[in-house]
């Protein structure tokens, strides 16, 4: 599995590493096992957020006895963002995940409450040792000035944002933002939402073609464009142990500069969009 500098300050991580929404929803014995084998196979990054239900339990339960080797990320939600709400939060998931730190803790998305408010606590909560560094969700480029004139040079570890083959407006304001200020670029939902290319459309066919070329599947290929740029992780979900092992093996691919052209021809990134797009 290849490891990147998260950010500016951060430690090595796994290039590709594991989501957690939904992650409750299906059968608890399956979603354990998927995270399980995940890590077995160096995807030691895990992703979660108050928000996401019960996936902070499953999480403890998947991690029990193996917290040292896993990069460990939660999010509070933008309605309890104050100082003080944010604290608690970072509390209560804590908690839950059954651990005494964090190793990243983002906004989870702008809201009403001032940037100071939340930078405050997230300041706090670096000093008392219960988060590790902090970074925010679903910012574009325009939010992203805003942090960093509060936060100040090198505090901003990571942008977790929408990114996928079929959504690229990341690529127009967001990614070169983060490239020239050292932060890292997480891609969640990279298959897109229930709509990953068909082998049958011409787009599908050249990821494919790819993917056959490669002795890989054609998510591994997709995740493999995405993580082509050094700054940029992704958080797959998986929902079986195979199918964590199928995202795994994605951290082995290198794409080569034809591959990745006719990828980009394939699904072109499109104009720059008025708002950032998210789920």
């Amino acid at each position: 599995m290849k490891q990147e500098k998260f950010g500016s300050n951060g430690p090595q991580v796994s290039v590709i590493g594991q989501g957690t929404w939904y992650i409750d929803r299906g059968d608890r014995k399956s979603a354990v096992a998927a995270l399980r084998r995940g890590v077995d196979l160096g995807m030691t990054h895990i992703d979660t957020a108050e928000m996401y239900g019960d996936a902070e339990l499953v999480i403890a339960e998947a991690i029990a006895g193996r917290r040292e080797e896993i990069f460990l990320v939660s999010k509070v939600l933008p309605s309890n963002a104050s100082r003080r709400g944010t604290i608690t939060a970072c509390e209560r998931s804590l908690k839950r995940l059954n651990t005494d730190r964090l190793d990243c803790y983002l906004l989870h998305w702008r809201g009403s409450y001032p940037l100071q408010e939340t930078v405050a606590a997230f300041e706090e909560l670096v000093a008392s040792g219960k988060i590790r560094s902090w970074g925010v969700s679903n910012f574009d480029a325009d939010d992203l000035d805003d942090m960093l004139a509060v936060s100040g040079k090198g505090k901003i570890a990571c942008n977790q944002v929408l990114y996928h083959l079929q959504e690229r407006a990341i690529e127009h304001a967001v990614i070169p933002w983060c490239e020239q200020h050292g932060v890292a670029v997480v891609a969640y939902s990279p298959f897109g939402h229930n709509d990953f290319p068909s082998p049958r459309g011409e787009a599908g066919a050249t990821l494919q073609t790819i993917a056959d070329a490669h002795g890989a599947s054609p998510r591994q290929i997709a995740l493999g464009f995405l993580t082509r740029k050094s700054e940029v992780f992704a958080i797959p979900k998986a929902s079986s142990a195979e199918h964590a092992a199928d995202n795994a093996a994605a951290g082995k691919l290198t794409l080569d500069d034809s591959e990745i052209s006719a990828l980009d021809q394939a699904f072109p990134r499109g104009p720059k969009p008025r708002g950032l797009p998210m789920l």
